[in-house]
């Protein structure tokens, strides 16, 4: 029997103990704490308040919820996560019998599931997401218990529960969405979680439709009809959502929000066009975002960065019309449950697409003190309040990458037989009153027509679901009533759709849904126009008609539309469009999609205009047209547009040869016969790359060098080496130029000019020049590079060190020498870095791995916080912390560009910091230096040793910071030697300054300055 396997037997056993033995009395150790306690804990923006809604012991690891139309409330527990597969997972009810607005019973809806994770009504049940199937349960006698269970998708791969099938959604247009991010690898549990999925497909249809196994590991949407079962364009990890007008919304782990814009239907239809991605990273302030936790005592994993998201999921557009401004439309929030927090986004419309802001700058919507604390999902209820899961366990990060000893230590289920629900509305709002029933579920079909003009989505989607559902077509006039003359704008939506569920959507009602004064709808009725345009002229001149609209999002869906159509008129609509917004990148993509488009003609266009109107803005356009021409096998024309490229350089203030081969450049990486085509034309290649005065010209004449095969390499790539090292190593050269001369030596064998690469990784030289010599040293086999690096380390600057510490992953060789490095202290763990820790931690060799981890794991702090651990045990004041900052920090450091002095690393970020680790750096500032503030001892020519931080270097110069007020300016042909002084900080340390309480006070402060 495998060790992991034993592991998970373990687990599993004792969660299934647990269950059937029923839940006994919970205690609160080993840091949890009481419901009650644990609301204490959260903080939440100004202007609203935080209620425990339901917690342990009616509940226990909850991860989804939704409230039916008649006020029912269902919550999906995953008990078995991580590893425990004994179908632990439960659906259960919940109930107000006291009517105070706040869950006191439960009762079993469903058992025996495996690892549970999404939740949706459906007819008279609800639908749940448990890989590998999409399941059907409903009541059918009313006692609270689901007679019914049947199977409606299947062939999910049963992966990482994460990562698993989830959250389903139905959608604006009567589809139902699936997020799906497909099989993870594992590397220690494949035989438990390593199912690769199958055909995707309707249970017991074998002539129904099925799509490519697991999905090809992208969303799924699909009707319970048994005929319509789709891809999406992307994939989406734990939670996504949709806005008002359809627009989706995904997350996954790092990256806290993005979008799909480019549907399926236009990203496959032309087979030429080269479209890498079909979605747009919405935040402006980073995918992996900073986030200000305010957990007292975070609990951190190996692979758990401080202070950035890294475990983003439950993504939810607030639509619920109860929330103030900021946070009333518009706005996205998603739960970061390593970090304890809840994060929002305001939406902007952006182009074609959305940026994220933040609404606060540094604090978060929803933040808890408590470790334990783990928002997974969230749902906006009836009463448009927005309810938040907190899974409430001790450990969320999967065991893949924890170490077995953490595994066995038995902490991995800690809380597993609690978990909280909380709801959150405006200061003031009442309990919740939907809790003692709603219903919607017997309102008349006339009824439920006007709720499809409700404030709050949850009534709008519930009963456009139940009109499509009832298939009255009674119905219909009412709908056509609201589409021509409903008030409200999202009535007017929701009643089109409604009439598209009920197959009774005519082309009249879609004309005038095309000249309805919101944006939004006008671009709903675009997309409704795309299956009867192709037969339908009139329509098709309505949606002409439009081409001048003011929404950037309207043009952009009426440009993905007319993509279907093939005919003079639509391809000229289309170009309108396509240069009225040619600078958004989405808009660019768009064009490329439209089917049997005319590539070259549309070249020909785009580059008279840019001549035309001498301007850059064509630029990237004309790269993505030169690339799907370039993949072609019109050799003649690719050889044409090739010359042009490198042809006499342009007397132009703007030339398009950069943009050509660049385009050109891509496109032949993927052209099976570019060999052929580009033997006859590498002399001319190489003698533009040696000879052009463009950087760029000369960059993209490289890549297009590269793409030859290397078993045909032409010869005089091989007689211009010499040449290319000799230029490299000239001083008088742009640094620039030398680096491109050095990057033309991996065409070859390297290895032939060792001693020569070796010459240009020294202090004297460029920094830049030094990290593309170290580039090109890395791909010649074997440890020679580590062993130049090991052994001149102390010389390279950060910049150097950066690129040297990642030539030892290339191979299993160099990462032993670089865990002996630090293992001996020859290189500080400090200056590994998140990335290289990372892939050290999940390094696929296991013996490698395990010591990696073991020396990555070992913690540096106990000896040097021993004699102030006391301080840790103490409230500080932090209004006192900022005086003491004042009178011994702020001479170094300054708090997020203010109070204080620009010597030191910014503290605007420890905020996130544990607080032993804060106290230990303060202690010992020599503990964990950031990069490029190591201390650095250089020896000048005449004598004289200077000490201080390298602010800033080129290839001549460098300045050197010996002291707050104090900068030099040295000459590199001044300097005999240099090199850093391992452990040594240039900020003082305070041991023999605080008391203890200071220490708390200091703390205090720091972690409050975010």
């Amino acid at each position: 029997m495998s060790h992991n396997l034993q592991i998970i037997l373990f687990a599993g056993f004792f969660l299934s103990l647990f269950i059937s033995c029923g839940q006994p009395d919970i205690t609160y150790e080993h840091g949890a704490i009481s419901p009650q306690q644990g609301l204490q804990s959260y903080e939440v923006a100004e202007g609203f308040q935080i209620e425990l809604f339901a917690s342990e012991p009616l509940i226990a690891d909850p991860v989804d919820m939704a409230v039916d139309e008649n006020g029912v409330m269902y919550v999906v527990e995953m008990s078995g996560y991580p590893l425990d597969k004994s179908h632990t997972g439960k659906v259960k009810i919940l109930r107000d019998t006291d009517g105070d607005g706040t869950m006191d019973e439960s009762i079993l809806f469903a058992d025996e599931l495996m690892f549970p994770n999404g939740i949706m009504p459906w007819k008279k049940g609800v639908m749940i997401t448990d890989a590998p199937h999409v399941l059907y349960l409903e009541d059918v006698d009313g006692d609270g218990r689901a007679d019914v269970r049947d199977t409606l998708l299947t062939g999910f791969s049963l992966s990482n529960p994460h990562v698993n099938v989830n959250n389903p959604i139905y959608g604006l247009d009567n589809w139902i969405y699936l997020s799906h991010f497909g099989r993870i690898g594992t590397r220690k549990y494949e035989d438990e979680f390593g199912d690769l999925g199958e055909e995707i497909r309707f249970w017991n249809q074998e002539r129904g439709p099925r799509l490519p196994q697991n999905a090809n590991s992208r969303n799924v949407r699909f009707k319970v009809d048994g005929h319509s079962l789709e891809m999406r364009s992307v994939k989406g990890q734990f939670g996504h959502d949709f806005d008002e007008w359809g627009h989706h919304f995904l997350t996954h782990n790092q990256n806290h929000i993005y979008q799909e814009v480019l549907a399926p239907q236009y990203l496959h239809r032309n087979p030429d066009a080269v479209i890498s991605t079909a979605a747009e990273d919405v935040s402006d302030h980073g995918n992996s975002a900073e986030v200000f936790q305010i957990t007292t005592n975070p609990d951190r994993q190996l692979f758990t960065p401080v202070g950035l998201t890294t475990s983003s999921s439950g993504l939810v557009y607030y639509s619920g019309g109860l929330f103030p401004p900021p946070y009333d439309t518009e706005v996205a929030f998603g739960a970061e449950s390593v970090s304890n927090l809840v994060h929002v986004d305001k939406l902007t419309p952006n182009g074609a697409a959305y940026t994220g802001s933040r609404l606060e700058e540094d604090k978060e919507f929803l933040a808890s003190r408590d470790s334990w604390a783990r928002p997974v999902n969230m749902y906006v209820g009836p009463d448009g309040a927005l309810y938040v899961l907190d899974y409430y366990r001790r450990i969320i990060e999967h065991p893949e990458w924890m170490s077995d000893e953490a595994i066995e230590d038995g902490d991995l289920y800690d809380g597993h037989n609690m978990g909280r629900i909380y709801r959150i509305s405006p200061e003031g709002y009442p309990a919740a009153q939907w809790t003692k029933g709603l219903d919607l579920g017997q309102k008349s079909d006339a009824e439920l027509v006007q709720f499809l003009s409700h404030q709050n989505r949850w009534w709008r989607s519930h009963a456009q679901r139940m009109l499509v559902n009832r298939k009255n077509l009674g119905v219909v006039p009412l709908l056509k009533q609201k589409v021509r003359s409903g008030k409200m704008e999202l009535g007017r939506l929701h009643a089109l759709w409604t009439l598209e569920g009920l197959h009774t959507l005519e082309k009249d009602d879609i004309h005038v849904a095309l000249q309805d004064e919101s944006s939004g709808i006008r671009e709903n009725a675009i997309r409704l126009a795309e299956r009867t345009m192709k037969n339908d002229a009139e329509l098709r001149e309505s949606l002409y008609g439009i081409v001048r609209d003011s929404s950037a999002q309207v043009r952009f869906q009426l440009l993905n539309t007319l993509g279907e159509l093939v005919s003079d008129k639509a391809q000229s609509i289309r170009e309108e469009i396509l240069f009225h917004d040619i600078e958004d990148e989405w808009v660019q993509r768009s064009a490329l999609s439209a089917r049997r488009l005319d590539v070259k003609g549309l070249l020909e266009e785009t580059v008279r205009r840019s001549n035309s109107e001498r301007t850059s803005k064509y630029d990237a356009f004309i790269s993505r047209l030169t690339e799907v021409l370039g993949a072609s096998q019109d050799s003649k024309l690719i050889v044409r547009l090739l010359r042009q490229g490198i042809g006499p350089e342009a007397s132009e203030a703007h030339s398009l040869q950069p943009a050509i081969l660049k385009g050109l450049a891509s496109g032949l990486k993927r052209n099976e016969n570019n060999n052929a085509i580009l033997f006859g034309e590498a002399e001319r290649l190489v003698n533009v790359f040696f000879n052009h005065t463009s950087d760029e010209v000369r960059k993209y004449t490289f890549d297009i060098l590269k793409t030859m095969s290397e078993d045909e390499t032409p010869s005089v790539i091989s007689k211009e080496m010499a040449r290319a090292v000799q230029r490299s190593q000239d001083k008088n050269l742009p640094v620039s130029y030398r680096i491109q001369m050095l990057n033309f030596l991996t065409l070859g064998a390297p290895e032939n000019f060792e001693i020569e690469i070796k010459s240009l990784i020294v202090p004297s030289q460029d920094p830049s020049v030094q990290t593309a010599a170290l580039k090109v040293y890395d791909i010649i086999p074997g440890t020679a590079v580590s062993e130049y690096v090991l052994k001149h380390w102390e010389e390279m600057t950060s910049t150097v060190r950066d690129e040297a510490l990642s030539t030892f992953m290339r191979s299993q060789d160099r990462v032993k020498m670089l865990l002996h490095a630090l293992e001996s202290g020859t290189i500080p763990k400090s200056e590994l870095g998140w990335t290289r820790t990372v892939r050290l931690n999940q390094y696929h060799d296991e013996s490698l791995r395990k010591r990696a981890r073991t020396f990555l794991a070992e913690d540096d702090l106990e000896e040097v916080i021993a004699s102030f651990q006391p301080a840790l045990n103490r409230m500080g004041q932090k209004e006192k912390g900022l005086e003491l900052y004042k009178t011994h920090c702020a001479i170094c450091h300054q708090v997020r560009g203010k109070v204080g002095v620009e010597y030191g690393p910014d503290l605007g970020t420890v905020h996130n910091w544990e607080a032993k680790a804060l106290m230990a750096n303060i202690l010992d500032p020599g503990l964990s230096i950031a990069p490029g503030y190591d201390l650095w001892e250089i020896d000048m020519q005449n004598g004289t040793k200077l000490q201080g931080m390298i602010r800033s270097e080129t290839s001549s110069a460098l300045e050197l910071q010996t002291g707050p007020d104090s900068q030099t300016t040295i000459n590199r042909q001044d300097v005999k030697k240099m090199q850093s002084i391992p452990g040594m900080s240039m900020m003082p340390g305070f041991g023999n300054t605080l008391s203890h309480d200071e220490m708390a006070d200091l703390i205090a402060y720091l972690r409050d300055s975010g």
